[in-house]
């Protein structure tokens, strides 16, 4: 799936999607967890704090 389809999938633009990947914007709750929904993967496997 590329940046610019999960964005539409997600509501917000394919600029936010970079700057998410590239860990320079925090998203809300809302928009991580359509994110993981439309990956299929777990919230804590996509967003998590290194320690």
């Amino acid at each position: 799936m590329t940046q610019i389809e999960l964005a539409n999938l997600v509501g917000v633009t394919r600029q936010t999607m970079n700057l998410i990947e590239a860990q320079k914007y925090n998203p809300s709750i809302r928009i991580c967890l359509l994110i993981a929904r439309f990956l299929e993967k777990p919230l804590d496997e996509l967003f998590w704090i290194d320690d």
